[in-house]
Order: C-alpha cells, then structure tokens, then sequence
C-alpha cells in the first residue's frame, strides 16, 4: 500500500525541472514517474473507461514513441484517468444563458444560506443542487429562446439568446457563479455581532465595503501566484477531479459497457439511492450518525463513556451509517488522496490516542476539572466561564478588576491540543513548502518572469495557450482598488471598526505571505490549516482590549487568503475544463460581487426586522432565530479581542508551553526532508506530510471523532484499497460516486426542511430521534469536588 502511495507522493514533489517538455526531460523525472506511468497500463480497461474524447485522442497517436505519449499528458495518474485531452474551442461560453442561469443560481443561493444561517438549525445549500438543475434548465432555454441576433443600441455590439445547443462550458460557467452564492461571506458575522450582541449600529457604508473588500481582496493575491499554482501539472487541486467526473457524466455520450452501468447511469442511480436513504439519517433516525456502543454496555461508567462517545469523547467503538458524517466537516473523502487520508488519520490518533490521553489520566492543566472534549471555556472551578464579568458594559474593554477577583481562563485538554497542533500547522506549512517545494518555485518564478513559457508543462497547458489570457494588470487594479477601499472603511466613518491602518496593512501582509504556501498545501492533499487562530493572536497582542479590530484583523488576514485559494481551485477547474480565461474572470468576478451583495442585503434586512433577533433570552418561545454561529464568533471577539492571547497562551495566562509548537512545526518538516534524502527509497517517508498531520484535527472541535472515524473508512476503503485492486472502476466511478451522494442528501435535505422540519414536523418521539450518541457521562469532569449537573461527584 505504502509502495503506491510513495510513488503519488514523490510526484508532488518532483522538481519544476520538467516545465521544458522535451524528450530528454521527461527521462530525467525519475523513477518515481516511470512507474507511475507504468500503474497507468494495468490493463485494456482504465484508458478505455476515461470516456470516447480520450479514447479517440489516445489512438491518434498510437503510432508516435513512448516518450511523445508521455508528453501528451499529466504526470499526476488521478489527473490522467479523470481529464479530458480534448478541447473544442469554438463552443460559446457566456452567453445570455449562462448569465441568467448563473446570476440567478447566485442570487437564490446567497439569499437562502444568509436567511438559514440566522435559525437555530442552519440549512447550507451548495452549488451541486444547481450543478444537476441547471443542466434541464440550460436545454430547455436552447429549445425555446429566439435564434435572432440582438444588437446593443450605440455600440458594434450583438448577441443571440441562443448561440446553439447548451455546452459543457456554459454548465461551468453557471457553477462557478453559484457557488460564489453558496460559499458565505465571513465579514456579514462583523455586522451581526455588532447589531445583535453588542447593540450597536455599524455604519452601513463601512459594513459594505467591509464585506466587499475582504471578499475581493483574494483576487490580488491569487493574479500573483496563478502561473504557478495554476499552470503547474504538479498543482493538481484533488477536490476539482469530482467536479470534472460529474460534468463528463452529464454531457459525454457514454456507451453502457455489457452488464453495467454509463456513468450518468451511475451517477443517477447513486443519487435515487443517496437521497431515498438520507431521509433515515437526515429524518427518522438521525441517531444513526453516530452509534456508541462502548457507552451502551458500560452505561454507568465515565471512563467508558469518554473513550467509547463518537461526539463528545475518543470515539473507539463508534461508527456512523450516514455520508454527511464523512463528508460535513473535511469533505469528501473520495476527493482525497491516499496518502492525504492516512497522514489525516495519523494526526487524529496521535491527537485522540496519544496526547490526550496521556496529559488527561495524568490530570495536567487540572484538565480532569473539565470535559475531556468541549469547546467551551471554562474557570478555576470547572463552571463555564462567565464573559461578562470580565466585559467592561460601556467600553466593550477589559475589565481588569473583575478578571482579578475571578478567574484564569481554562480550556479542555482536547480544545488546548488542537490549539497547539495549529500553532504548529502554520509554521510547518511554511517549512514544508521551502524544504520540499522551494527549488521548484524558485525556478518557476523566475521562469514567469522571463516569460520563459515556449512548452507549457503538460497538454492542459498546451490547449490553453490558444486562449487569450487575463491581463495581469487586471488583477493588479481590482488589488489596488481593494487596499484602498479597505483603508476607507477602517480609518473613516469615526474609526468604528477600531481597526488601524498599520493593523490592516500587516493583516494583508500575512495574507500575502501564507496564500502561496497553504494553496500549494491545498492543491496536493486537498487539506490547509487556516489562519484565523494566528491572525487573531498576533492582533490580540498587538493590539489587545479592542475586540472589533481583532475580528476585523482577522476577517481581512484570513478570509481574503481563503478567497485567494478559492479562485485559483476556480481557475484550476477551468484550465482542466478548457474555459477561456478571460471568461473565468468575469464569471467569478460577478459572482462574488453578486453573492457578497445579497449576503449583505439580506442580513441587513434581517437584522433590522426581526425583533431580538439572535438573543436568546429575550426571543419568543420556540423562535427559531437564535444564530448559534454568530454566537461563537461573538465569544471569539471577547476571548481574544477582551481577555487576549497573552492572558491564555503567553506569560499571563496558563499555557505558555503550547508556544514551542511553532517550533516544533519548523523543525519536523525538516527532519523528515532530511530522511527522505537520506533514504530516497524509502516509501513510508516519502509519503509521511508533516503540515497534513499537524492540520489533521483542526476541525476538532467542531468535528467529532466519528466524523473523523467515518472519513477515514470511507477513504481508507476507495483510495487505497479500490484504487489499488480495482483501477479500473475507481477512475470510472470514484469521484462521480461522490457527487451522486453529495447531490442525493442536499436535495433530501432540502426538501425535508422546507416540507416537515421548518413546520415542526419531526416525526415520532423516540430515543433515535436525537443527534446524540447518548453517552452522558462522556462530558463529566472527573476531579474530586467538581460538582456538575447529571454527573456523578468523584
């Protein structure tokens, strides 16, 4: 197993070298590429199965070397059984259709997640529902819409609502602008906390173009790295290939092998059944999500408890029979890499199996006063710790007098590990791409600069370069205007966002500095740490007691790199699709636009008529409009914009240790690209990813051991096991099996919310009703004297 996952893992690896394709460079990629060359023939069937476009380009050059085959594809064999080598330039692209389907999708998105997102139970709408709706809609308005051309008055300029039948392109143009709709807009959560918890009025100019800004700001970075982490074969982006899968099986003509299935067959089938079985998980029996067998023999037991509970403990025994466990907190796990998936699940044992048990049975931090797992704060006593007296009422400030007279701020140890394997993440990722990665992009850059691009890498890029390319300046003006606006609405209307100008220029440095490493992260495991705990550290020490300028330091330092990594997945899906990019541009440059404004309508909307909206105490009974995201982002502006890092993880507070994590990232990296020169045969080291592993519990919490449990099965079993016994059904039915489940639980879901849920229909009355693994006593503390409601006392 390990032997195949060296060889993918050598792969991202490889040195840019290879960008010149000429024959005698593709010899000189090493062993590790011949024999992934080699895995690609394991039989007639896996390049047969890629579909007829690849078949038909295959033969045509049946006849030419080895070595020429070589060239006329990607290094990366997930990329080779999934992408087509065809293009058909002359297909129209943003046409009127794309437009209104697009912009439509966009809008309806935006508005239903913003509305949702407010409610006790969130509904989340992605743009997979639209990937499979938008495609009747597109070939109804081809069979209907006038062929007659439409001239602009005063320009040269016409166009026809229907340039022919709806194509392939149109369909990922229309998704690109709707998931612009489903992707959130992290600033609206500013706006909330400010109106709703701390009962003021932020200016609304400033609130839009804090929105504004922080969405669009990710275009300028992502203008500046795009020539690598785009054009580069070994960027592969993993989550794009279900994306492809899904497209070819809803617009190739397929032929249905004997005694099988076409894959829009498949992919149809996986979607009936997908959806009829959600209706258990997602209805009748959600307890399926997560069953504890370990708290159910040994019911009296805490220590049972806390090993056996899949949600509030370490998850041995557990096991979910429900897709959306695997997939709703780190994705697909068919989207994964092999050796992604097992560098994960080293992280979550070492986590899980290691470290917290150990700092835990030995009480260190006094950690049995507290749940072994919870995202809560807590104080000296093991109550939940009590913010407000700690909250200056009228300056929104520290109140040091009363945090003397109270309480150090605790964490569970689960909660304290996870913030120290972050701490580590950063600093590995960092590492990892220097030591690993930093010759290539050295070459590559200076290679850009020269413009140095007679022989594209790969024949993705070879198809491409008969588009017209975005202009780099384009990206440059839409940075500029950004970082101008930004310093608009933190300096201007009185200052309201207590954000500096010095705070936002360093919060877009930051921005700047980690796009590069965590995108090349991203686009070869499909997994990147975030930077919302760095960002809302360095502001809380910088700059402490203001808890508006923490969260808006980390909304422009850590979303606008999110949105950076966001376009170039975008634009990477294009370059495997063949969109001109210049089309790409416009398409997500309106979709953000569009989305980020209707996100901002519709909160503004919401919170100026809705009465009490988010608080709790005083909202009618059984009002579903309690916002329970808002609510821990508002907890976070107090924990680290009020009380500040340096009263919980510096000389004032009570984990000064967790700091030498930031070493322990750097180092680790290094260790392991030492060994692996040391030992270049070596294929368990080759496939080992510090960054991965560190990065690998950082949903935890929210995520739970069971969604780390059931990813893992689900991975562990297709990508290592299918992909290496059975390559043929893996390339031709792996990622569109993801989709199909995907598509089948978000139009149950939805369906199920709207008809029964949003009316208080929840069915019968029954233990397996709950989102519980019943375990109870998995959240007891476990020092003497702690006393908590439904726990024994030790």
């Amino acid at each position: 197993m390990f032997s195949a996952l060296g060889r993918l893992y050598n792969l991202q690896t490889l040195s840019m070298e290879t960008e010149h394709v000429g024959p005698r460079s593709r010899r000189d990629m090493g062993e590790g590429h011949q024999e992934s060359m080699e895995i690609e023939h394991v039989g007639p069937r896996p390049r047969r199965d890629m579909g007829e476009d690849h078949q038909e380009s295959k033969e045509k050059h049946s006849k030419t070397s080895e070595v020429v085959e070589e060239v006329d594809d990607n290094p990366i064999e997930e990329v080779r059984l999934t992408v087509p080598i065809t293009d058909d330039p002359d297909l129209p692209c943003l046409t009127f259709r794309t437009w209104l389907i697009g912009i439509s999708s966009c809008i309806i998105l935006a508005f239903l997640n913003q509305f949702f997102g407010y409610r006790q139970n969130p509904l989340s709408l992605g743009s997979v529902s639209v990937q499979i709706v938008a495609l009747p809609i597109g070939r109804f308005l081809a069979a209907t819409l006038p062929t007659k051309q439409i001239r602009i008055p005063m320009t040269k300029w016409s166009f026809s609502l229907n340039p022919g039948p709806f194509n392939l392109k149109e369909h990922v143009l229309i998704i690109i602008m709707a998931s612009a709709g489903s992707g959130g807009v992290y600033a609206v959560g500013i706006i909330t906390i400010v109106k709703a918890f701390y009962r003021k009025q932020l200016n609304p100019t400033a609130a839009f173009l804090l929105c504004h800004t922080t969405q669009l700001l990710g275009y300028g970075w992502a203008g500046i790295f795009r020539k690598y982490l785009v054009d580069s074969p070994y960027m592969w982006w993993p989550s794009n290939l279900v994306q492809v899968s899904l497209f070819r099986a809803l617009h190739e003509k397929d032929k249905r092998p004997r005694g099988g299935l076409s894959r829009l067959q498949f992919f149809l089938a996986v979607l009936i059944a997908s959806f009829s079985y959600y209706i258990i998980p997602g209805y009748l029996f959600p307890g399926i999500t997560s069953l504890s067998f370990v708290c159910w023999i040994w019911k009296d037991s805490v220590t049972a408890q806390q090993i056996g509970s899949g949600l509030k403990g370490l998850g041995i025994g557990s096991i979910a029979f429900d897709w959306n466990t695997a997939v709703s907190f780190l994705g697909s796990p068919l989207a994964s890499p092999g050796f992604t998936i097992l560098n994960v699940l080293f992280g979550f044992f070492l986590i899980s199996y290691v470290l917290v048990p150990a700092s835990y049975w030995t009480n260190s931090f006094d950690s049995k006063k507290f749940p072994l797992f919870s995202s809560h704060l807590f104080d000296t006593t093991g109550k939940t710790y009590n913010l407000s007296r700690i909250l200056d009422e009228e300056t929104f400030g520290f109140n040091q007098v009363g945090y003397d007279a109270y309480s150090k701020v605790h964490l569970s140890i689960f909660f304290l590990f996870s913030y120290c394997l972050s701490f580590a993440a950063l600093s590995a990722t960092i590492s990892h791409v220097a030591f690993f990665h930093g010759g290539s992009i050295w070459k590559s850059w200076k290679q850009t600069r020269t413009m140095a691009h007679d022989q594209p890498p790969d024949v993705h890029a070879r198809l491409m370069r008969r588009y017209e390319q975005v202009p780099q300046w384009w990206f440059h003006t839409i940075l500029v205007l950004m970082i101008a606006l930004s310093l608009v609405a933190c300096e201007g209307f009185n200052k309201q966002l207590q954000l500096p100008w010095w705070g936002l220029l360093l919060a877009l440095g930051m921005a700047l500095f980690f796009t590069l490493p965590i995108a090349i992260l991203t686009s070869t495991t499909n997994q990147a740490p975030g930077l919302n705990v760095i960002t809302e550290m360095v502001i809380g020490y910088l700059y402490p007691g203001r808890p508006l300028a923490n969260v808006a330091f980390k909304t422009y330092g850590y979303i606008s790199m999110v949105q950076a990594v966001s376009f170039l997945g975008d634009f990477k899906l294009g370059h495997y699709m063949k969109i001109p990019p210049k089309s790409m541009f416009h398409a997500q440059l309106a979709g953000t636009v569009v989305a980020t404004t209707v996100y901002f309508g519709t909160a503004q909307w919401l919170l100026n008529t809705i009465p009490h909206i988010c608080d709790t105490d005083n909202l009618p009974e059984g009002s579903p409009w309690t916002c329970p995201g808002d609510e821990v982002f508002y907890n976070a502006s107090i924990i680290w914009g009020v009380v500040g890092p340096q009263r919980m993880f510096g000389n004032l507070g009570l984990y000064l240790f967790s700091n030498w994590f930031f070493l322990i990232g750097a180092i680790a990296p290094a260790i392991v690209w030492f060994l692996t020169k040391k030992f270049p045969g070596n294929k368990f080291i080759s496939a080992i990813n510090i960054p991965v592993i560190f990065t690998a519990t950082s949903m935890m919490p929210p995520a739970r051991a069971i969604n780390y449990i059931t990813w893992g099965i689900w991975g562990v079993f297709f990508n290592i096991y299918i992909y290496k016994k059975h390559k043929a059904w893996w390339a031709r039915h792996n990622y569109i099996l993801s989709a199909g489940l995907d598509a089948g639980i978000a139009f149950m879901a939805t369906i199920a919310y709207f008809a029964l849920q949003m009316r208080d229909i929840n069915g019968i009355t029954w233990w397996g009703l709950d989102y519980d693994d019943h375990c109870p006593l998995a959240a007891c503390p476990t020092a003497p004297g702690i006393v908590k409601k439904g726990c024994p006392v030790f």
